[in-house]
């Protein structure tokens, strides 16, 4: 994944049907263009892979997931390079988004700025309880979230609600972004980890047909951003790909014969 000159910063593994994406970069997992690149080439080596049904985004150690870009490295580079470097960052988290699998953002630690913007391009937020806070404080640095967080958070939440936490430069813990919706899940810290892996395998075979659960996320991605008429031909289209699968025929045969289905991601 990397070159011989490179450090690993982004660690990836896989295991029963799931993608382990660890951001690593000490002690903030902080991103450069190095690390986008390489969460980049993760997320292109999970889609392929066709024993990956889902992917799991995590921070390494326990806190931080993120806290966002290098603020020393932005402070070194021109202003081309920063304008490059942030378009490739949209780009790779768009790649995150409409790759047609679940996609899980484990949160332990504190999930701030460009942090917060990967984790929104996540489907599903699961955090660790009392362990950090999130937020888009970018303003106190003159600037705005710029990896897609005025837009996804806007989408995410209320716009009023948004352009609060913003403007203001608000973190808020885990807690208070559960009941505004921000996050789908708080797991306590004593067996965190495991229930993140425990989650994230319900949706791959045999469990769930995961074709569907990347069919759905992909209706859902891609229909939000078109005229209704077009969101309901997207639908249509992708049921009938899915109606030509083997678990779709397992899952209706199973229905119908009063048994548990036992799917292949096929």
């Amino acid at each position: 994944m990397t070159t011989t000159t490179e450090r690993t910063l982004v660690h990836y593994t896989t295991t029963d049907g799931v993608a382990i994406i660890e951001l690593s970069n000490a002690p903030a997992n902080t991103y450069s263009y190095e690390m986008m690149r390489q969460l980049d080439e993760a997320i292109l080596q999970a889609r392929f892979d066709e024993n990956v049904h889902v992917l799991l985004l995590r921070g390494a150690g326990e806190k931080f997931f993120s806290a966002g870009a290098e603020i020393s490295m932005l402070n070194a580079v021109t202003p081309t390079f920063k304008y490059y470097f942030c378009l490739h960052a949209n780009e790779t988290l768009i790649r995150l988004e409409q790759t047609p699998k679940l996609v899980i953002a484990a949160l332990s630690g504190h999930t701030v700025g460009g942090g917060l913007e990967i984790a929104l391009a996540c489907d599903i937020r699961i955090a660790r309880r009392n362990s950090g806070k999130v937020g888009l404080p970018e303003v106190t640095l003159g600037v705005l979230p710029g990896t897609g967080g005025t837009q996804r958070l806007a989408r995410a939440l209320p716009k009023n609600k948004a352009i609060e936490l913003m403007i203001e430069g608000k973190l808020i813990s885990f807690e208070e972004a559960l009941e505004l919706g921000l996050i789908n899940y708080i797991y306590e810290p004593e067996n965190y980890w495991d229930e993140v892996m425990q989650f994230a395998k319900s949706f791959c075979p045999p469990n769930k047909a995961s074709k569907a659960v990347g069919r759905i996320k992909r209706a859902v991605q891609s229909g939000a951003e078109v005229p209704f008429s077009e969101s309901l031909a997207i639908e249509r289209e992708l049921q009938q790909l899915l109606f030509q699968s083997e678990d779709a025929r397992e899952g209706i045969a199973a229905y119908t014969e009063k048994r548990k289905a036992e799917f292949k991601g096929r």
